[in-house]
Parts: C-alpha cells; sequence; structure tokens
C-alpha cells in the first residue's frame, strides 16, 4: 500500500504508554514512512512521554468514572467522555487512519468507539492477564486483539484473539553491557550478589516501609541492593534515612535513568505485578519476588503474579505481608542458588518475544485488508 496512516490511543500509566511507543517504533522500523498520530488523555503522562519519544499526540478531556458508579461527579465525567468522543470523530475525519490501535486507559474508549462508528479497523492489545474494563468494553469492536497470557478467550471472541506477549522497551534488552560496567555505575561490588527492589516511577509505600523496617538485616548481609523508592517517597525516606542511618551496602534512588544496567547487575528483583514489568523480567529471565498493588482494578496484579507463581517462575509476597516477609524472603531466596536457576529458567520460558514487530505485523495487515 502507498501510505499508511495509524491512530494509537491510551495511556495514563507507563504500563499502557511504554507498549504504545514499542508498536509505533516497530512500526517505524517495518514501514519508515508510516504517519503515526497519538490520542491520549488531557493532563495525563503520555501527554508528556510521548512527545519526548518523537510522536505527536492529541489530548482529550476524558476521565476515569469514579466508584461507585452511582457517584454524582460522573454525570461530569459522563459529560467529558461525550465531548472527547466528538472530537476525536473530527481528529479521525482529518488524519484519515488505516487502523485504530488500542493499548488500554481512559483515551482509547473514545478513540477506538469512535473509530469503529467511521468503520475504520480496530486493534486492541491487552497487557494484563485480567482484562481491564476498558478492553472488554471494546473487544466487540476490534477486528484483532492482542494479548500476553493465555486462556483470555473468557474475556474475548476465541477468533480474534492472537496471543503476542506484551512489547517492553528496548533498551533493557541491551547485551553488551557487563557486570563490571553496570556495578561501576551504582558503585557497587561486581562480584557480590545484587538485589533490585522497584515500586515503579512514584514507588510503593508498603515495599519502602519493608526495607526501613529491615535496615539492620540488610547491613549486617552479604548482599548488596540497589532501592528506587519513587519520586513521591524521595523527601520522606532520606528524612528517615538521616534519622536510622544508610547501611553501607544498600543504594537509595528515587528514580534510575538506566533500567538496563540495574537489570543487568540484578541477581534476584522485587517488583510490583504490573503487565509490563512481568514481561520485561520474563524477557530478561530475571528471578524475581512480585509484590501486587492492592490498589489496582479487579485486583489484577495479583492475577498477574499468579500467572508465574502457578508455574513456578516467581515468589509471591502479598502487600500486606510484605513489611514483615518481604526482606527476609529475599535474603533466604538470593542465597539459594539452586532456587534462582529454578526461578530462571521458569520465567524464561514465559517470555514472548518480538511482541512489538509482531503486532506491528498484524496492524499493517489489518490495513492493507481495510483496502482491498
Amino acid at each position: 500500500m502507498s501510505e499508511l496512516r495509524i491512530i494509537i490511543s491510551g495511556g495514563g500509566t507507563g504500563g499502557h504508554i511504554f507498549p504504545a511507543i514499542s508498536i509505533a517504533g516497530a512500526l517505524r522500523e517495518i514501514r519508515p514512512d508510516v504517519k503515526i498520530l497519538f490520542v491520549g488523555a488531557e493532563g495525563r503522562m503520555e501527554m508528556q512521554r510521548v512527545p519526548a519519544a518523537g510522536y505527536e499526540i492529541v489530548g482529550l478531556p476524558v476521565r476515569g468514572l469514579l466508584r461507585p458508579l452511582w457517584r454524582l461527579g460522573n454525570i461530569s465525567i459522563l459529560k467529558d467522555y461525550l465531548r472527547s468522543k466528538r472530537m476525536v470523530k473530527q481528529i479521525l475525519r482529518d488524519f484519515q487512519p488505516h487502523v485504530a490501535v488500542g493499548v488500554g486507559g481512559y483515551a482509547s474508549s473514545a478513540t477506538l468507539g469512535a473509530a469503529y462508528e467511521l468503520g475504520i479497523p480496530c486493534l486492541i492489545q491487552e497487557q494484563n492477564s485480567y482484562a481491564g474494563l476498558t478492553n472488554k468494553t471494546l473487544a466487540r469492536k476490534a477486528s484483532k486483539i492482542c494479548v500476553a497470557y493465555e486462556g483470555m478467550e473468557r474475556f474475548f471472541p476465541k477468533d480474534r484473539i492472537l496471543l503476542t506477549g506484551n512489547p517492553v522497551r528496548q533498551n533493557l534488552l541491551n547485551e553488551s553491557l557487563s557486570r563490571e560496567e553496570c556495578a561501576a555505575a551504582f558503585g557497587l561490588n561486581p562480584s557480590k550478589s545484587t538485589i533490585l527492589l522497584i515500586g515503579g516511577s512514584l514507588g510503593a509505600r508498603t515495599m519502602n516501609e519493608s526495607v526501613i523496617r529491615n535496615l539492620s538485616r540488610i547491613a549486617a548481609s552479604p548482599v548488596q541492593f540497589i532501592w528506587q523508592t519513587g519520586s513521591y517517597y524521595k523527601k520522606e525516606i532520606e528524612q528517615l534515612i538521616d534519622v536510622k542511618g544508610k547501611p553501607g551496602n544498600l543504594v537509595v534512588t528515587d528514580f534510575i535513568s538506566r533500567m538496563d544496567q540495574a537489570y543487568c547487575l540484578a541477581d534476584l528483583v522485587i517488583s510490583r505485578a504490573g503487565a509490563g514489568s512481568i514481561s520485561e523480567l520474563c524477557l530478561l529471565g530475571k528471578p524475581c519476588i512480585l509484590v501486587p498493588s492492592p490498589n489496582v482494578a479487579e485486583d489484577h496484579q495479583t492475577k498477574n503474579a499468579l500467572a508465574l507463581v502457578n508455574r513456578e517462575a516467581a515468589l509471591l509476597v502479598r502487600d500486606a505481608d510484605a513489611p514483615e516477609k518481604l526482606i527476609p524472603l529475599a535474603l533466604e531466596t538470593i542465597a539459594d542458588a539452586d532456587k534462582l536457576r529454578r526461578l530462571s529458567q521458569n520465567i524464561s520460558a514465559m517470555a514472548l518475544r518480538d511482541s512489538a514487530r509482531i503486532i506491528a505485523e498484524e496492524v499493517i495487515k489489518l490495513a492493507k485488508e481495510a483496502k482491498d
């Protein structure tokens, strides 16, 4: 086909944005002449992350519904949704995309709903093992549904499902890094076992509390730690560390800019159970302890984690148990070479590779079918 124009919509969290940008990158690799327009939600992180990645984005005044659904505030949210749908219909008429791609999040509901009404083929990408409300609603309108877990026919029409895995940040798969180089970047010893603890860009209060409560145990261990506290908790953690003292084997940072180096050095990773994080851990074959966030819709992080735990590919500590159990379990696990090896083998076996390219090829196929 002579021209290719694609709309990609969704966001709100890195778990939606990173896959969207990866799909866009794969489309550009296959078709350097492709025209891509992102549609996001005003005030959400995609409005900064997408332009930083080199793509144009348009924002909609769309917001998520309040719980419970009968709250009065949902009246204005519904009005904003209807206004967003009118706005996006005009965007679609002006841009004339061949395919609309939805990755989840507030904006994708309005965008793909409008695209379907205008006869534009739609593809949705569901990152989690338990489908989100937006994608469950959009499924009947989608020509193709790309998923990361088996058994998703309980949410979506079986004949439209394609098991692709989740696209991840490609810069994490840096095979040229050496352990010595990565240790030097954090001021650590390359010959010592290393635990990486990450709670996401904003951090996770319970995981941070787990470290604070166990500073003496960490200090007494032969293991070294990299602890990403998250920007939201930066000042609070700095004050606590000043009072309690920082162990010499603990690196404390609110944000890790080179996650490829952190992953390279880590012998064990402690993480939330977001779909994107799990996909990265699978591709990198990293032994991990997952602490699902309790503050997500339909407890989907626990379901993500159990998909690995049931295959002996990860360990799980519930958020409420983390302050007491997390660090002791981490120290016990990292001392068990056989367990680390089994976890690594089992999580690697769950990796689905080249996800972004496979999805991009499906998008191009849909565009060709629409033009024929």
